[in-house]
């Protein structure tokens, strides 16, 4: 088999693996959900999870999530709730007590892996929870939006629930879209351009230029800050990212001069990130 005709293979092989595990990742996580029935707090985050996963697979935003990470004590909650119910050198306490033990740390990184999950299923990079597309409308108060790098258009699908008569372009390069089957379900009708193709065609008839989780591994962001700079001053661009962390190029970072003015933070208080990553919302000049 010649070079090409491998990589070919390897790609339809990623693909079906990719279709195999997604549904397989919900049902370990509801299977985790009865086991851990009894301990509320475990019951109380692997149910968000898959409502949220409910929510997107209708076609609606989902709701903030809570940090999705095991409550710091949650080995001793399991050895107080055995010991209540077996005596002590019980078989069965001892057999439940190895179950327990042996599914903590699969379920701790099943939580820790959901936004992986949401990239490979929905094409959502940065979690668009309801009420933030609410906040985010408001903000825009009907003020014409350019959204660039919208990926599956979360983003302006939420703006558009909240303010179906707001001006709002929603453009993606649609590159990712060769190698991600998700790039090929859109949540909103998106235009191919990409982010500095779109500025130019759109930069004159705009008020905010949206940016979302731009990739960490290019500097398009930065080429999109210097363009605004030059011959868009007036537009006001909104990041969505972390900073110096998972999003954007480091370049970007260094240059950006970044704000949150007290309307913003409103707007930031509803991003309500549920893992490690401190996304947030940003003016960029």
């Amino acid at each position: 088999m010649n070079p090409k005709q491998l990589k070919k293979l390897k790609k339809r092989v990623k693909k079906a693996q990719k279709t195999l595990q997604q549904p397989k990742y919900i049902e370990e996580l509801t299977q985790y959900r009865d086991l851990f029935d009894p301990f509320p707090e475990v019951k109380f985050l692997i149910n968000n999870a898959l409502e949220s996963d409910r929510l997107l697979k209708k076609g609606l935003l989902p709701q903030p999530l809570p940090h999705l990470l095991l409550p710091d004590d949650i080995q001793d909650q399991v050895f107080t709730y055995v010991n209540q119910h077996y005596p002590k050198g019980d078989p069965q306490g001892d057999a439940l007590w190895d179950k327990y033990s042996a599914a903590l740390p699969k379920l701790d990184k099943a939580l820790r892996n959901f936004r992986d999950y949401l990239e490979d299923t929905y094409g959502m990079w940065s979690y668009v929870n309801a009420p933030f597309a609410k906040a985010l409308a408001e903000y825009l108060n009907g003020d014409p939006v350019l959204e660039i790098m919208a990926g599956n258009g979360y983003i302006s699908k939420g703006i558009r629930n909240n303010n179906p008569t707001e001006k709002l372009f929603t453009t993606d390069s649609q590159a990712w879209t060769k190698e991600n089957e998700t790039g090929k379900h859109p949540v909103t009708q998106i235009e191919k351009l990409d982010a500095i193709e779109a500025i130019k065609k759109y930069g004159n008839q705009v008020k905010f230029v949206i940016m979302s989780w731009a990739p960490d591994k290019q500097e398009t962001d930065w080429e999109v800050l210097q363009l605004l700079r030059k011959d868009y001053p007036e537009i006001n661009l909104l990041v969505i990212g972390e900073k110096n962390g998972a999003t954007n190029s480091k370049t970007f970072w260094h240059n950006a001069q970044l704000s949150q003015d007290e309307a913003l933070q409103k707007v930031n208080r509803q991003l309500h990130s549920f893992d490690l990553i401190d996304e947030q919302i940003y003016i960029a000049r």
